[in-house]
């Protein structure tokens, strides 16, 4: 190997730091080096500080470029180059450089210069090397490169190093919750049996005497999150993920803020983020319960449409996977041509869950959907403007929503009741009008 890397720095100097690198993790990797180690190595070899930050096991390990352990509170910057351990993980590597790729105090110039060093990390995979991963100065004068863009050596650091990382964590402290789809499915298999769903809560990080919930994502795989006596209880906003007692939880984003009291006028983006973000109950009322705590999506919630099962013991997590499918088909992608919520939450639809058993999807929409394909087809601003009328407290509510003057969606709702075919403004038409919306969602393919 070493005969190789020598080989190729004469031809291409990153190609052989490249290479020095993948033997480096390979020695840490046989000697079975620890978490600080390999971090240890990965800080040394690109000469800044690395930290590893991994919120479902409740490990952070940041490590100087002379070596030391300093650990710091300080927030990860999003410019320096990171990788995560796995796709759909929250555990991080991050290699702390600016963005314009200076390699520290001191450093040797040039790609591939090395400097021996990091004496502590000799026991496990020899002696370090500290490669200047600044890349050959091939760009045209002026050109500033792309702030977070890793190096060809910084990639191949971060690479091998959270590979290494991985396989000691999963190790030593055991894979993280929805790390492994068959696991997943068997506890979601109602036909398996129960000494073999409650070996697959264990062996998920979910303790089985708590109760947890069923994520359903529209494209993805499913998933299977605690939902503790200290998480939120959904009638306070939601957040039912407490992340500072539950790192493990997946935090379900709650509704977004009310829409502008009457006579405020509303931000346009502020109107198209909160109609595309929209989350909860298809047909609950814009105005969100007293106390209620709107928490960010973590960063393993899929960005698509989501149905959230109800919390339920381990062993009931079936149930609770039939109702977030269910929870599902309540939503919409949130835009102007499909709003609504891109959220729902299976314990709020209450009886409207029973439409789902009776609008099939695909099937002959009722007449009251088909008058809403037609009428919207025509139309474009028609669909924004009903759900902003059924999602919200009062007409002047919805017309700040949509950013329209109330003079003008008194014109629209005119025109709209002309097109549909009964009156939207009266509390039995406005009510048609929300199941004649919440059936047509049901009934997508």
């Amino acid at each position: 190997m070493k005969e190789l890397a020598g080989r190729l720095t004469a031809l291409d100097p990153d190609a052989g730091a490249a290479v020095r690198v993948i033997a480096y993790f390979d020695r840490l990797a046989e000697s079975r080096a620890g978490l600080e180690a390999l971090v240890r190595g990965a800080a040394v070899l690109a000469g800044c500080p690395a930290r590893l930050v991994d919120p479902e096991r409740r490990v952070h390990v940041r490590v100087e470029t002379d070596g030391t352990r300093n650990d710091t509170g300080t927030p990860p910057d999003p410019a320096w180059p990171a990788v995560r351990l796995s796709p759909d993980g929250t555990a991080m590597l991050w290699l702390e450089r600016d963005g314009d790729g200076a390699g520290p105090a001191g450093a040797v110039s040039g790609p591939a210069s090395a400097v021996r060093g990091g004496g502590s990390d000799a026991e496990h995979g020899g002696p370090a090397t500290v490669l200047d991963p600044r890349p050959a100065q091939t760009a045209t004068p002026g050109q500033v490169p792309t702030p977070g863009a890793p190096s060809v050596v910084d990639a191949v650091i971060l690479e091998r190093a959270a590979g290494a990382v991985r396989l000691v964590l999963d190790r030593t402290r055991g894979r993280a919750p929805a790390d492994d789809p068959a696991l997943v499915e068997t506890l979601l298999d109602a036909t398996a049996p129960e000494p073999a769903r409650l070996h697959a809560a264990r062996r998920l990080g979910l303790d089985p005497m708590a109760p947890a919930r069923a994520l359903a994502p529209l494209n993805g795989r499913p998933r299977v999150v605690p939902a503790g006596p200290e998480a939120v209880p959904l009638g306070a906003g939601h957040a039912w993920a407490d992340a500072a007692a539950r790192p493990r939880a997946l935090q379900v984003p709650s509704r977004p803020p009310q829409a502008p009291s009457q006579g405020q006028r509303a931000d346009p983006a502020a109107a198209q983020t909160a109609s595309g973000a929209r989350t909860g109950s298809a047909l609950a009322p814009a105005t969100p319960a007293p106390g209620r705590h709107t928490a960010p999506p973590e960063p393993r919630l899929p960005a698509e449409r989501l149905g959230v099962g109800p919390a339920v013991p381990v062993l009931e997590l079936p149930r609770s996977w039939a109702e977030a499918r269910a929870a599902l088909r309540f939503t919409a992608e949130g835009t102007p041509q499909d709003p609504g919520p891109r959220v729902v939450h299976a314990e709020e639809l209450g009886g409207i869950a029973l439409l789902a058993d009776i609008v099939e999807p695909g099937t002959e929409p009722p007449p009251d959907v088909r008058a809403l394909e037609t009428a919207a087809a025509t139309t474009p601003w028609l669909s924004a403007t009903l759900h902003a009328v059924v999602s919200t407290a009062s007409l002047r509510a919805a017309a700040a929503e949509i950013n329209v003057h109330h003079s003008t969606l008194q014109d629209r709702l005119a025109h709209a009741e002309h097109l549909l075919g009964w009156p939207i403004r009266t509390p039995q038409g406005r009510l048609r009008l929300q199941l004649a919306l919440t059936m047509r969602r049901l009934g997508r393919p």
